[in-house]
């Protein structure tokens, strides 16, 4: 906890006197270009990987970057995207998986979670991606299957489906590799193109 207060005490010495002007706005403005949704592995920092400022995206973080089908119960993930998409308009939505995702390892590799049932209930929302998946324990293979997989599932959300209707928004699929820094976005079929060469 000490080394999060010094880094509170360092944004408010060195980081918001530099960025005033944009906080200001920003405390009366809330206009983000994306939905970035990505996994909540503290190795994946969004705004970080995109060189994004504040206020750019609106970010939605969950274990495996799945997206559950739409559903009317009441679902935070499925409010979140409802408020970016209605609310704040966004343009453009990434789901981005990344290598070394611990949830995607854990079902490539057929992990026992019976020790974790509500981790065990949560990954059933890539039971699509595992079936989509030609070899299994392929954990690379999952991960971009997985995209793939949440971005249909992001689709049937009503609010997106009536802006992806009315080409307001645009989807992408992106993979984040750790060790270099590489980001792919995949096409429909799976194939990649590196984001920014």
């Amino acid at each position: 906890m000490h080394g999060l207060a010094e880094g509170v005490a360092r944004f408010q010495r060195d980081v918001f006197p530099a960025k005033e002007g944009l906080f200001a706005h920003l405390a009366g403005h809330h206009d983000p270009h994306t939905l970035f949704i990505s996994c909540s592995d503290a190795r994946v920092v969004p705004e970080l990987i995109t060189g994004s400022e504040p206020g750019e995206l609106f970010v939605i973080r969950t274990a495996g970057n799945l997206v559950p089908a739409y559903s009317p119960a009441p679902d935070g993930v499925a409010a979140s995207i409802e408020y970016a998409v209605a609310v704040l308009g966004v343009r453009d939505i990434v789901v981005c998986g990344h290598s070394a995702c611990g949830a995607m390892t854990a079902l490539a590799h057929h992990h026992d979670l019976s020790g974790a049932p509500a981790i065990a209930d949560w990954l059933r929302h890539a039971d699509a991606s595992r079936a989509r998946t030609a070899l299994a324990g392929d954990v690379d293979a999952l991960v971009r299957q997985n995209v793939l997989a949440q971005l249909a599932n992001l689709a049937t959300h009503p609010s997106l489906a009536r802006a992806l209707a009315e080409r307001t928004v645009t989807l992408h699929g992106w993979v984040y590799d750790i060790p270099t820094g590489r980001v792919d976005e995949l096409d429909p079929a799976g194939r990649s193109a590196v984001v920014a060469p």
